[in-house]
């Protein structure tokens, strides 16, 4: 029997691996069932190049078992064992990592070993954040070893004895401290097991037992009632090669790991060898018109361990959309798995991410156009978002932008300019309380963009950016298309001043413009134009909340009222006095506002009095 001090530089490891070192309490089942899994995967490695011998029908596993009264979890597995000098060198030399250590040694024969995933140290004392005192039992590979055992109740002293473990592997029992006994509840350690474990290389088991001790064989081993199936699958999804997947299997990966049965629009399959070893799976799925309540669901792997959700610096924002999973098993991560080091390399890996997202987009655009335009009202607002906040993302994809017209056709800006000097684009917002507009536009075979949403006004403001030349005009905010420009002689200016006048007098709003056009569609007497430029402002500052909404009153609406001089009632008035000119003026400006939003009760209540009036008057 041996006695011994733990080798580390602070006599207060344990109370900083309790409160500090891991950012998830449960991360502990993680950290020992991956070490298990490098045991086998070491083991496999050293067969591989003859330095070790192993049957190949034997069932590699690490299992877990649960002894709720006796208040002990166990993690056992069939791997590489340790000897007590390894025990001594890994183990009692805090964070000395064996991994790194066997990856040193071995790295020339072959790349295999990139695959070891956990490490001895600092991984197996996360085991002290739930139990009173750890015991590792372990018997190594190697011929003639021993078997040893190693005890630690969170002091920073040990003892070591001989072992006894029979067979090849090792045992690491925790006795389970009195504020963690949620750990011995079998839901519990399933649901960590599956949240961390799930993809894991080497097969897991779940074993409970209720005996105050684990039962021994004839041989002093202890039994290990063999479960009917392993809770993880070994092979997921993204690490097979695409052209080895169909398109019902990526589906029903999709439904078993995010739950949710809508199917995805369609995907990127990842899987990079160089410069960085990446590979993973990116679902498009239906994405609501607004982010509210919209949240994807991207899971980073490290060698098929889950190490967190919506790790946004790998992950870009925009693509948070998305639901996925992606595995790097090159990330720097610190000692817990759980936090990203501020790393170069990482950004880089963002940075692929984005450029394969757009490479499938385009390769969508170019090779599948119908279906690209049936997805278009599902992925637009994730694509002009992603545009907003990342510059190099709007330069892949800016080609391969559409927009919807008002007949429901999709066309590029290219296309809507189609060579245009005069680069004016056009759009409604609300194509219902903007339908005159919209009709006179039609009948004058002028087109216009949809564009009903709040990040369309900063998404075109980005445009207006990139492209200096193009400006977008809603069809409510100007109407030199739809209007005859002609200069005018000075007789027809004198009219329409007189009528400039009439309406000033009468409406006696001195923040309104008048002004008088010939709108080529005869059948309108007057409309409403609002300033494109303030009424962005006014939106947008309304959009960011209560805090900023005091802003968009420093932008007030600036609404012009066109009178249409080829329209008869508007040529009339001018020959019209007293009360019927004033009726008819308050008329044809409520008829305009009614034409470009609603009237307020007391507006509707003199629209009605006067309308009754009006008709009145034509008997």
């Amino acid at each position: 029997m041996a006695k011994g001090n733990i080798s580390v530089d602070s006599e207060n490891l344990f109370p900083i691996i309790k409160k500090w070192l891991y950012s998830d309490k449960d991360i502990f089942l993680r950290e020992l069932v991956s070490n298990g899994c490098d045991a086998i995967t070491k083991l496999k490695k050293l067969s591989g190049i003859g330095d070790a011998k192993i049957d190949e029908n034997e069932n590699f596993k690490v299992t877990v078992s649960v002894f709720k009264d006796a208040k002990k979890l166990v993690i056992s597995d069939n791997g590489i064992g340790m000897t007590a000098e390894e025990i001594d060198k890994y183990i009692n030399q805090i964070a000395f990592s064996g991994a790194s250590d066997f990856l040193e040694k071995y790295k020339e024969d072959d790349d295999k070993g990139a695959q070891i995933i956990g490490h001895f140290g600092l991984g197996f004392y996360s085991a002290f954040m739930v139990a009173d005192s750890v015991e590792i039992d372990s018997l190594s590979y190697q011929d003639g070893a021993k078997a040893a055992k190693w005890t630690c109740d969170g002091s920073m002293e040990f003892d070591m004895t001989d072992g006894e473990r029979q067979e090849r592997g090792t045992t690491i029992t925790l006795n389970i401290a009195e504020d963690s006994e949620d750990f011995l509840d079998e839901f519990t350690i399933r649901k960590i097991l599956n949240k961390y474990c799930s993809f894991l290389p080497v097969e897991i088991y779940l074993v409970t037992d209720k005996k105050s001790e684990p039962e021994k064989d004839e041989n002093g081993k202890d039994k290990e009632p063999e479960p009917p199936k392993p809770i993880n699958n070994t092979q997921p999804l993204w690490m097979k090669k695409p052209s080895e997947c169909t398109d019902d299997e990526y589906k029903e990966f999709y439904r078993n790991v995010f739950m949710d049965f809508n199917e995805p629009l369609f995907w990127i399959h990842l899987n990079v060898d160089y410069p960085f070893n990446l590979k993973g799976i990116l679902y498009f799925p239906k994405i609501n018109h607004e982010f509210a309540g919209q949240e994807g669901q991207i899971k980073l792997y490290n060698n098929q361990v889950f190490v967190a959700d919506n790790v946004k610096e790998v992950i870009p924002e925009f693509l948070m959309l998305l639901k996925g999973v992606i595995d790097c098993p090159d990330l720097p991560l610190n000692v817990s798995r759980s936090f990203l080091q501020n790393d170069g390399y990482v950004k880089k890996i963002s940075n692929h991410i984005t450029k394969k997202v757009a490479d499938k987009l385009t390769s969508i655009y170019n090779n599948d156009k119908s279906n690209y335009e049936k997805y278009w009202d599902d992925i637009n607002v994730f694509i002009k978002y992603g545009c907003l906040r990342d510059e190099k993302f709007y330069d892949k994809v800016k080609d391969v932008i559409i927009y919807k017209d008002l007949d429901g056709k999709y066309m590029t800006l290219n296309e809507y300019l189609n060579g245009k000097d005069k680069k004016d684009v056009y759009y409604v917002s609300d194509p219902d309380t903007q339908s005159q507009y919209v009709n006179m536009f039609k009948n004058q075979g002028l087109n216009a963009f949809v564009l009903p949403s709040m990040m369309d006004t900063h998404f075109i403001s980005l445009i207006e950016m990139k492209e200096s030349d193009v400006k977008f005009k809603r069809i409510d905010s100007a109407i030199n298309d739809i209007s005859d420009t002609a200069e005018k002689d000075d007789s027809t200016k004198e009219k329409d001043d007189k009528l400039i006048e009439k309406f000033k007098a009468e409406i006696n709003d001195d923040a309104l413009k008048i002004e008088v056009q010939s709108l080529k569609d005869t059948s309108i007497p007057a409309v409403i134009l609002l300033g494109e430029q303030s009424r962005r402002m006014q939106e947008m500052y309304r959009a960011y909340g209560q805090q900023m909404a005091g802003m968009a009153d420093m932008f007030k609406d600036e609404f012009t009222l066109v009178l249409n001089s080829n329209n008869s009632l508007i040529q009339k008035i001018n020959t019209l006095t007293g009360d019927d000119a004033n009726l008819i003026i308050n008329h044809v400006y409520d008829l305009a506002k009614l034409s470009h939003s609603p009237l307020n009760a007391e507006q509707m209540t003199r629209f009605v009095e006067r309308s009754n009036k009006l008709l009145e008057k034509l008997f």
